[in-house]
């Protein structure tokens, strides 16, 4: 039977046990990390989430007592009662390692089983058995730092907020499914048989309802769900700190948030970000970086190299252009050494999982060239994309065509970053934040046969582009903006359109029907008729914002339990089925596929 904590109450946190307390009396509590046995000395290292104390049992310690501490085991629940003093044997690596708890009391509070694995940082052990024993990894103090992390991020944020005389509300999470571009978790209603919830995919339509309430500055940490594909950066339920501002444009909502960067980084990590943050419009992004979340830490800036292979007799570069699309290149400065001809291949295979059809090269060595394009090209041709490339002896020149732009954007966007992984080009602990403005307000889907929002429908048009919406819709802007951290999208928003003349005009051009607008967002339609300010904000993802702040690459690491791939859950093993009975209560019948 294990032992009580009566008579006995924690008065610190072992990784809290310090220099301050020597000769002091301390009960720690927390789970054995490992035991040293060397008969007469007894050395236990306890933990908890502050870290690690040893607790210290010698020949001058009760002989029961010292034998009781000789039977713990690896997770193992103990209290201990005993006097601070100083090692003998200093242990560098921990901040109190200069001290001790000489223990005179020991409480056995629970055994435990041998773990699946070890429980320290430098533990190699697969994510799939982390994930399935997740509140034994949530026990590593690399977990227990993260998840520290984001509970100061977003009290920051509500202290930053609150600061501004923004309110925090909660908005519902069983409304009704409205289109917003992703996948909807879908929920069944027992009372309204063959009715159905939506978990919100975001809180948009309810805070743009709170500003025509009156509520001019919103905010509140919300959750999202969206049941699409999983990422490093993706999860089907997902945390914003979601905010909206009444009688604003574009420049308030980029200062408030451009505040709150600047509060939590100095608030969390004591790094001091300069204001104002750099902008850049969508279209240079795209441009220069093939992507709209650039990282620009480093170089590899895409060159456009179309005009000078249109005529050429290579089929691939003239089909391209004629097409409609384009040719465009890296220059990989000083790579030649680094980068070899088996690595074509590979980073040839990577690209072709955006799309494209190939990787054309030239590796340009001291010992000789080599070309895998160079040879259907004219000396001329050969000689103009060099020296527009700004090619020299020991660079590598990468380059994609196509007839679609969108794909050599994505394709060398995402090469990009793949080289600067693999040639080491980001200096680590370096924060690159920039604003992204003046996107398309709507973009063609192949599949759907029609123009879909580029963010999402009650984003506004920019007032010198509304004619377009209707004679070139491809071409009208947004009133939309991204902040960008590190290459990956920390956050967006946009200005709202709030004349509901305008909103009918945006979902003709999404495709609906007067009948399909009004009865998909009649609601909001009709909220507009009386008296809607102008309005506009932003949602940040806190899982990606956590993630980037804390240096990890996956957002599963700033998660306590998160999915897998397949959007299941191994610890517990969500989704499962359920009984027939509740079934018939909520008349549903399932036929699989």
């Amino acid at each position: 039977m294990a032992d009580t904590m009566t008579g006995l109450k924690r008065t610190g946190y072992c990784g809290e046990t310090t220099r301050e307390q020597l000769g002091k009396e301390v009960v720690v509590c927390g789970w054995v990390q490992k035991i040293r046995d060397k008969g007469m000395l007894v050395f236990v290292d306890l933990r908890d989430r502050t870290g690690l104390v040893q607790l210290a049992f010698d020949d001058a310690t009760d002989a029961a007592l010292r034998a009781k501490a000789q039977t713990v085991r690896a997770e193992y629940v103990l209290m201990a009662k005993g006097t601070v003093r100083a090692r003998e044997s200093i242990n560098k690596d921990l901040p109190n390692g200069d001290v001790e708890v000489y223990v005179d009391d020991l409480r056995i509070l629970a055994k435990a089983n041998t773990p699946p694995f070890e429980i320290t940082d430098s533990t190699k052990v697969g994510e799939e058995l982390r994930l399935k024993y997740r509140y034994l990894d949530l026990r590593r103090g690399r977990m227990q730092r993260n998840l520290l992390l984001r509970h100061r991020i977003v009290k920051a944020a509500r202290d930053y907020f609150d600061g501004q005389g923004f309110l925090e509300i909660e908005t519902p999470n069983l409304i009704r499914s409205t289109p917003e571009g992703a996948r909807d978790y879908l929920v069944p209603s027992r009372v309204h048989p063959g009715s159905f919830y939506a978990l919100p995919q975001s809180p948009q339509l309810y805070k743009q309802l709170l500003m025509l309430s009156g509520y001019d500055r919103y905010m509140q940490v919300a959750r999202c769900y969206r049941d699409e594909d999983l990422r490093a950066d993706r999860q089907p339920e997902f945390t914003q700190i979601d905010l909206e501002m009444s009688f604003v444009d574009e420049e308030d909502v980029l200062g408030v948030t451009e505040g709150f960067i600047r509060h939590v980084f100095k608030e969390v990590l004591d790094v001091d970000v300069q204001l104002p943050l750099r902008r850049m419009e969508y279209k240079d992004a795209m441009e220069r970086y093939g992507s709209d979340k650039p990282d620009t830490r480093f170089g590899l800036e895409l060159c456009d190299l179309t005009d000078l292979v249109k005529d050429t007799e290579f089929h691939v570069f003239r089909d391209a252009a004629a097409a409609g699309g384009s040719v465009r290149g890296i220059n990989v400065k000083g790579a030649a050494a680094q980068l070899s001809r088996k690595d074509m291949d590979k980073l040839a295979d990577f690209v072709k999982t955006y799309r494209a059809k190939g990787l054309a090269f030239t590796r340009l060595t001291p010992e000789g060239e080599s070309s895998s394009y160079e040879k259907y090209l004219s000396p001329g041709e050969v000689s103009a994309l060099r020296e527009r490339l700004g090619a020299r002896s020991g660079d590598v020149l990468l380059l994609v065509a196509d007839g679609k732009n969108q794909v050599v954007f994505d394709s060398l966007g995402a090469l990009r970053g793949e080289l600067a992984k693999r040639l080491g080009l980001i200096r680590p602990g370096t924060f690159d934040l920039l604003w992204i403005t003046e996107f398309p307000l709507l973009e063609y889907d192949d599949e759907e046969n029609r123009y879909v929002a580029k963010h999402h429908p009650f984003t506004s048009p920019m007032l010198e582009d509304l004619d377009l919406l209707e004679s070139d819709p491809g071409n009208c802007r947004a009133r939309a903006y991204d902040i960008i951290l590190n290459g990956t999208e920390a956050g967006g928003g946009s200005i709202r359109i709030n004349d509901p003349d305008l909103q009918r005009r945006m979902f003709a051009a999404l495709g609906f029907t007067p009948e399909q607008a009004q009865q998909r967002f009649g609601f909001l339609l009709d909220a507009f008729q009386y008296g809607a300010p102008p309005h506009g904000g932003l949602a940040l993802g806190l899982d990606r914002l956590v993630m980037l702040m804390a240096g990890e690459e996956s957002i599963k690491e700033v998660i306590a339990f998160p999915k897998v791939q397949n959007a299941s859950e191994l610890m517990t093993g969500a989704p499962g089925p359920v009984e027939e009975k509740d079934l018939r209560e909520l008349s549903i019948q399932v036929k699989l596929p």
